[in-house]
């Protein structure tokens, strides 16, 4: 698909090779806002993330218990489906490995659905959700994530465009099969590849 979205002028020394074709880089004091649907409002106290399906040790977590596990750094870029990148920023939570390491997934565990506040879903397959930048992330740039930009938690898989990076996390569910997420369903394509370009189906 050909892109339809133009790149701007670049500032010096930007390194082009870190930005997918049909992206713009946003300011760097810029993070823009996307989500569909109003902004949770959480009570710590009632708050946890469930790791369910086909695991063998099926988990729940309350926040505290989230934050106490191994936290990791990882500096990456990030590209939305809308046209506009950030590179650079430095993400901090918990990596996926730890999860994995105490749910187990069982053999037939190929695909992983991100649940999230109201009901919003995105899926990944367990091969792509595996790998040493994917987060369960609760911090930006050494600050807590905003609330507009997923606080307490996210999904953060930055290879992959920036939905699949589901805000608002709550769970995770392996499955043996895949199943369409909240904008998979809507004509965005399932890939998510952003030097692909697979935006729409």
């Amino acid at each position: 698909m050909a892109s339809i979205f133009k790149r701007r002028r670049l500032p010096e020394g930007v390194d082009t090779a870190r930005i997918p074709p049909g992206q713009t880089l946003s300011a760097p004091d810029r993070w823009p806002l996307l989500h569909f649907g109003p902004v949770p409002k959480t009570d710590l106290a009632k708050w946890d993330l469930r790791v369910f399906g086909a695991v063998r040790n099926p988990l729940q977590l309350d926040y505290g218990e989230l934050r106490a596990l191994p936290s990791k750094d990882v500096v990456a870029d990030i590209h939305c489906v809308t046209g506009w990148s950030r590179l650079g920023d430095r993400w901090t939570g918990v990596a996926i490995q730890e999860i994995l390491r105490r749910v187990e997934p069982l053999p037939e565990a190929h695909y992983v659905m991100a649940h999230c506040e109201y009901g919003y879903t995105t899926s990944l397959p367990l091969e792509v959700l595996d790998d040493d930048d994917v987060l369960l992330c609760y911090a930006w740039n050494g600050e807590d994530l905003s609330v507009d930009h997923g606080w307490p938690l996210r999904l953060f898989v930055p290879k992959k465009y920036f939905w699949k990076s589901a805000k608002w996390l709550r769970g995770l569910e392996f499955m043996p099969k895949n199943r369409l997420g909240f904008w998979e369903q809507r004509g965005y394509h399932d890939e998510a590849d952003p030097w692909k370009e697979t935006r729409y189906w």
